[in-house]
């Protein structure tokens, strides 16, 4: 088995558990390949990891079997960029906080041998997922224009609300008089559009979420539409300029600048145990059905 593995600076508490899961991939003579930035958190923190393998990109990932993600759901989405073009399947290990996406916790001790095992014989399924893509007349995120979660087009910090005139299918929709605007995939609408007052939906669904942020119009509600559409956009603003993000990357662009979003032609795929359920977490993660008045 070959597994490539990335995370982010991690707690003092979680060093035993890293370093147990390095001994037990060496135990198992497993072959490991670490982000270049990852193995640097791990020589700082005096892991041995016994790895000498490094990648930096998408581009020089080895033929992994499965990517590691060692974090919460924001280290995820980075494992994203790496291994989503190469369809690499990705392990979530939650040693972060709120782990919509990292289900597996390695609280259980017993957990890393029982997971390893499990990937070596097949004991787990692909959950695959939707992935928004986002088109635009320059190359805003380094050849990976594409993300889990959502695509949000936002005023900057210094600018009044920004004018966001949209089209689907290329039929003017709304012009969004509002702080920003938020597209998002099924499986984002429990991250930012949900903050912003967005629906829940189940992560197979197949559609987008148009979620405005703090619209100007309060008859201005989000809106359910299929993600085989394709939406393109138009941003007005005072300062000239606006922010536009894909999942936690962002970049400041024009106002002439003409965006487009559809669904990605590949699918994220998920590695989950078979205990592993999208409603339990749903109601852990968000306290649903919990007495919690007093």
């Amino acid at each position: 088995m070959k597994i490539a593995i990335h995370g982010r600076n991690f707690v003092d508490l979680a060093t035993p558990f890293i370093q147990s899961m390095f001994d037990e991939l060496a135990r198992r003579q497993i072959e490991v390949q670490l982000s270049e930035i990852y193995r640097s958190f791990l020589d700082s923190a005096g892991i041995a990891h016994h790895s000498t393998l490094t990648y930096t990109s998408y581009l020089n990932i080895f033929d992994a079997d499965f990517a590691f993600s060692l974090g919460g759901d924001g280290t995820l989405l980075e494992v994203l960029t790496h291994a989503g073009p190469r369809g690499i399947p990705i392990v979530g290990i939650n040693i972060g906080r709120l782990g919509f996406l990292t289900t597996i916790s390695p609280e259980n001790p017993e957990m890393l041998p029982r997971l390893l095992q499990a990937l070596s014989i097949g004991d787990y399924r692909l959950d695959e997922r939707t992935l928004v893509n986002l088109q635009s007349d320059e190359d805003l995120f380094d050849g990976v224009p594409f993300g889990l979660n959502d695509v949000t087009i936002t005023k900057t910090e210094t600018s009044s609300m920004i004018t966001v005139h949209t089209y689907l299918n290329g039929e003017f929709l709304n012009s969004y008089w509002a702080d920003g605007l938020i597209i998002s995939t099924a499986t984002g609408s429990t991250g930012y559009s949900l903050s912003c007052g967005g629906p829940l939906l189940l992560p197979h669904n197949s559609n987008f979420i148009v979620t405005p942020i703090s619209p100007h119009n309060l008859n201005v509600r989000p809106m359910v539409v299929p993600d085989s559409a394709q939406l393109s956009f138009e941003v007005e603003s005072r300062s000239n300029t606006f922010l536009v993000s894909v999942d936690s990357r962002f970049r400041t662009i024009n106002t002439g600048t003409r965006l487009s979003v559809r669904k990605e032609k590949f699918a994220a795929k998920l590695v989950k145990m078979s205990d592993d359920s999208f409603l339990n977490t749903l109601r852990n993660k968000l306290s649903w059905g919990w007495d919690i008045r007093n």
